[in-house]
């Protein structure tokens, strides 16, 4: 059963996928992620949700059919998903995309690391900025 804490992650490299979602959920084991092989996928996926109210988006920036940047304007143009986070987690460390990306309605842009632990704190990071894991 999917919960109520999910992240839309769309990424063309199987292999990075793998990595994001194992760090993501290493970070917080209840939280969903939900897979996409672009950008395009991804807001198919979002249309299929009923509730957005605990969802976070993180796009590459290169990906076919539709890039990070298409699908955050995408997202951003959309009134029902104008206002979910956003996050670009990419090979570039080009200072112009990450301006581009913010400008385009990203709320933060992350280069995607050479180690499993730096991924791992960007993944803590992620969750612990987005989610509300309270004790109850």
């Amino acid at each position: 059963m999917i919960g109520d804490k999910i992240i839309h992650l769309a990424d063309d490299d199987e292999d990075d996928r793998n990595m994001i979602k194992e760090a993501l959920e290493e970070a917080n084991a209840d939280v969903y992620i939900i897979e996409a092989e672009n950008g395009l996928e991804l807001l198919r996926n979002i249309q299929d949700s009923e509730d957005l109210s605990e969802t976070v988006v993180i796009v590459d920036m290169n990906m076919p059919s539709m890039n990070g940047l298409e699908t955050i304007q995408a997202l951003r143009s959309d009134p029902r998903c104008s206002s979910l986070p956003a996050l670009v987690l990419t090979t570039s460390n080009d200072p112009k995309l990450k301006l581009e990306a913010i400008k385009a309605g990203a709320n933060d842009f992350f280069t995607k690391p050479t180690s499993i632990r730096v991924l791992n704190e960007i993944a803590n990071d992620i969750v612990g900025r987005f989610f509300d894991f309270g004790v109850a």
